[in-house]
């Protein structure tokens, strides 16, 4: 005799409409991927975190040597997302207003004078800061009041910024004379930390064919500003299971030295992520889980993006390097508990 077939209740109906919109923003999202893939080769981590960064709603620090298709990469986003992109290219002269922007002083036909604000690129939805570890520290600090509160000041009067608003900076680390190091809070800013590193064989061939001909490929663009918001939005409406939710705890609290555990911590560690941490974890671990189909992120996405969320929030000391001991040897400890 046949067992019964088991009945499952029905999903209500704003459940059923979530994971239908979710479904669909996941399909939306291949073709993002797909779209920036056809110009960016042999980056597919790379482009993948950079778009759980901007569904996530937050920036990115893409750290690489010249010639890896940083720039490219920021323009080809632009054109797939639908956004305003930018490019400034951070030197030690540039000042703030170079940036922001500025008030010039103007006089009407009947000599009434007044002044004028000049909005600057960084009035954009996707800006680019091209070495911005080169910039100094009183543009960096302006560039920071953007990136936190979606606004800039100036002259005393405040100016929104448009929405979406993200800033992709990039860094050399090869070079560091002339340079000014990133501060710790404007660090936290950025969601993501992003290691760009050179293509495998097969992928520098594909481009080296298909960049060195009489045309180039161009990305189409699949979603625009607005759809951008409604992801960002929708991201935040994913469960999260509770042991999701408890490896990511357990992951950035083992990290502090004050708190932790594990010995290595507390010997190599000097400050370790602070609760900025957790936030851009979990948001960045629901953005991934749509990125690859799912409805919900999982303990694997945890430990992908650990790297990438934790290795800018943390320093180690001076017995660290003396020992020889690296981030990335650090945040593999603090992953092992979770494998």
């Amino acid at each position: 005799m046949n067992a019964p077939e088991p009945k499952f209740a029905p999903l209500p109906d704003a459940t059923a409409q979530v994971v239908a919109e979710i479904e669909r923003l996941g399909e939306r999202l291949k073709q993002v991927s797909d779209g920036v893939g056809r110009v960016i080769f042999g980056q597919d981590q790379v482009i993948n975190q950079s778009i759980i960064t901007l569904l996530g709603g937050g920036h990115a620090l893409l750290i690489g040597v010249p010639g890896l298709a940083k720039t490219r990469l920021v323009e080809t986003l632009g054109t797939v997302l639908g956004l305003d992109d930018k490019r400034v290219q951070c030197t030690p002269d540039l000042m703030p207003a170079d940036i922001l922007g500025s008030e010039v002083l103007e006089e009407s036909e009947t000599g009434r004078r007044s002044f004028r604000f000049i909005p600057g690129p960084v009035f954009c939805q996707l800006l680019m800061a091209d070495e911005v570890n080169r910039a100094s520290p009183r543009t960096q600090s302006a560039l920071l009041q953007a990136m936190q509160e979606g606004r800039v000041s100036v002259a005393g009067a405040y100016h929104p910024l448009p929405k979406p608003f993200h800033v992709l900076a990039t860094q050399n680390p090869l070079e560091q004379e002339g340079t000014y190091p990133l501060p710790e809070a404007q660090l936290d800013r950025f969601l993501l930390q992003i290691d760009v590193s050179y293509p495998d064989l097969d992928a520098e061939k594909r481009m080296l064919i298909a960049t060195t001909g009489i045309t180039e490929e161009t990305p189409p663009q699949v979603m625009t500003g607005e759809e951008l918001l409604a992801a960002q939005r929708l991201i935040r409406r994913v469960p999260v299971g509770d042991s999701v939710v408890q490896a990511i705890l357990g992951l950035v609290r083992s990290g502090r030295p004050e708190s932790s555990d594990i010995p290595e911590v507390k010997k190599h560690v000097a400050w370790g992520p602070g609760p900025r941490a957790s936030q851009s974890l979990m948001l960045a671990t629901r953005a991934r889980a749509l990125l690859d189909g799912r409805l919900a992120p999982s303990i694997d996405d945890v430990l992908a993006l650990a790297h990438p969320v934790l290795r800018h929030r943390m320093a180690l000391n001076f017995a660290a390097r003396a020992d020889g001991i690296t981030m990335n040897k650090v945040i593999d400890r603090l992953c092992q508990p979770f494998a």
